[in-house]
């Protein structure tokens, strides 16, 4: 039998927000230089809705404004994003690689279920070398529905997973555990809220308590 963990990225591996406010003041800039945007960057607008695809976050965040535009925002977004990240702006959260390396030393089969573009994704997992522990790392790019309950159930399906958690800053990584009968384990870090921690089997402050409940609940069982 297969015991698995499934991150999210956004919020839960990576520090999102060190790069966040940085990647959408210089996309807006440059819409404003375009004569297409005349308020401030949309920061405390995006932090609110983190964790949704990209798509939802442009029909929010721009709701007047055309697909054609959002898609360009999108590009011009995401190419700054990956500029940061090379960059070294951004972060892991504490412990992050300690972690990943006990889990996968205790033999567990570690994936990344993300929101995020694939390209974005890459950019992480290649920068902080990711890939020694990962086994693959899953973007909601890759599936229809754009639902992160359908995406885990994708990992699920491939790899022949039965029992394991998810583990996320938000909703949709809590719903998406329940809905494939796996544990739900909240992250209580920048962008969570705690109306959706609430609804998770666990609530952990630092990644390193995944330490601890491995020891107390065994192999994480729902």
């Amino acid at each position: 039998m297969l015991y698995t963990m499934i991150f999210d990225m956004d919020g839960t591996l990576f520090q999102t927000d060190k790069i966040l406010e940085m990647s959408l003041e210089e996309t807006f800039y440059y819409l404003k230089s375009e004569g297409l945007w005349d308020k401030p960057a949309p920061v405390e607008e995006y932090r609110e809705i983190m964790g949704v695809p990209l798509q939802v976050v442009w029909e929010t965040l721009m709701p007047d404004h055309s697909n054609d535009i959002r898609a360009k925002v999108n590009v011009i977004f995401l190419g700054k994003l990956i500029e940061n990240i090379h960059a070294g702006k951004g972060a892991l959260y504490p412990n992050v690689e300690e972690v990943l390396d006990y889990l996968a030393t205790e033999n567990y089969s570690l994936f990344i279920a993300s929101n995020g573009l694939p390209e974005y994704l890459a950019a992480i997992v290649d920068y902080y070398k990711l890939d020694r522990w990962i086994k693959e790392t899953f973007s909601i790019q890759q599936i229809e529905s754009q639902n992160k309950s359908d995406l885990v159930r994708t990992i699920i399906e491939k790899y022949d997973i039965e029992k394991g958690a998810v583990i996320g800053d938000r909703l949709s990584d809590i719903q998406a555990a329940k809905d494939n009968n796996l544990l739900a384990i909240g992250c209580n870090f920048d962008f969570a809220q705690q109306v959706e921690l609430a609804q998770a089997d666990e609530v952990i402050d630092d990644l390193a308590q995944l330490k601890d409940l491995v020891a107390v609940r065994g192999r994480l069982t729902t």
